[in-house]
């Protein structure tokens, strides 16, 4: 199979091709297992974001990012969750459409976890951002639960959003045309 190489916080990697469509490849950007790109990327990540009192992604992929961005300045972070879940009181929804995902979601978040965003200042946090949609239900999300975000950050930006100048993002990552 093929594979795109480079450098993700100063790692080298490559990353397999996988189609998306008819047209098009991504490179398959997986931090999941790979603590020495997690562990840089999320160093590299905190010295560029701006002043926040919580973190927060969507499950699941940006959940080591997130997690070691929190380690890191011992901080706090919530993952916003793509089903209810038994323990969750009272959960909040928006829906979400991800460019590696098959079909529509929901993300949530329990009145809990709404408590803990309420009048803080919150750093959206993702592996990857491509088409925004992630993003932006983060967005809805934290708006939503009463939280004011101070800053949006990604490992990777990839295609058109690499051009957004509403984002902190380490690397540009092309998108490949069939």
């Amino acid at each position: 199979m093929a594979t795109y190489k480079m450098t993700i916080a100063g790692c080298e990697r490559e990353l397999l091709l996988c189609p998306v469509s008819d047209t098009l490849d991504i490179a398959a950007f997986i931090m999941f297992g790979d603590v020495e790109v997690t562990e840089a990327s999320a160093r590299e990540l905190l010295a560029k974001c701006p002043e926040h009192d919580i973190l927060i992604t969507a499950e699941a992929k940006g959940i080591p990012l997130c997690y070691e961005m929190a380690r890191q300045e011992k901080g706090q972070y919530l993952i916003a969750r793509k089903g209810v879940k038994v323990y969750m009181p009272d959960p909040i929804s928006v829906d979400v459409r991800s460019i590696t995902t098959a079909r529509d979601q929901k993300l949530f978040l329990g009145s809990d976890d709404v408590e803990k965003l309420k009048g803080k200042r919150v750093l959206i946090v993702d592996d990857v951002i491509s088409t925004g949609e992630s993003l932006e239900a983060l967005k809805k999300l934290v708006e939503k639960a009463g939280g004011n975000i101070v800053g949006m950050a990604a490992v990777l930006a990839e295609g058109d959003a690499a051009d957004r100048d509403d984002i902190i993002f380490l690397e540009k990552l092309p998108v490949f045309p069939k």
